[in-house]
């Protein structure tokens, strides 16, 4: 079944099972999610760089690869706190600020960052206004 993607709750809910079960109290994992014009996810949710207890290493251009080559209308991206706390950390919003630079060149929005806990809560930085946006 395709699902549309509607709200954060349901990119959530998509992109959670990605993260390796064994890495989501160890290691934080940076995924993509590329969607068709309808907001139907094209494929599943790609892990495209895994970091350290507290934090990730990724660049636009592992970001947007997949999206490119599979001629994405747009993408959402997520990573996970081993901590268990969702709070987005000045360098999350640094991050999605770029991200949201760069889609904005490509043609490819990113409508959402979301930060995973282990046990699926989540907090979604378009949710909250502030996707782009330091700090």
């Amino acid at each position: 079944m395709r699902i549309e993607i509607t709200c954060s709750e349901t990119a959530a809910r998509a992109i959670h099972p990605t993260i390796p079960r064994r890495l989501r109290r160890r290691q934080e994992c940076f995924v993509v999610m590329c969607l068709d014009a309808g907001h139907i996810p094209i494929g599943k949710p790609k892990v495209v760089a895994v970091g350290t207890v507290n934090s990730v290493d990724v660049h636009p251009r592992d970001v947007f690869r997949d999206a490119v080559r599979s001629n994405a209308a747009a993408i959402i991206v997520a990573h996970n706190h081993p901590s268990g706390r969702t709070d987005p950390s000045v360098e999350d919003h640094a991050l999605t600020a770029q991200l949201v630079r760069a889609g904005e060149l490509l043609g490819i929005p990113v409508l959402d960052h979301l930060v995973l806990a282990p046990n699926g809560e989540y907090v979604s930085l378009a949710d909250r206004g502030c996707l782009g946006e330091v700090g």
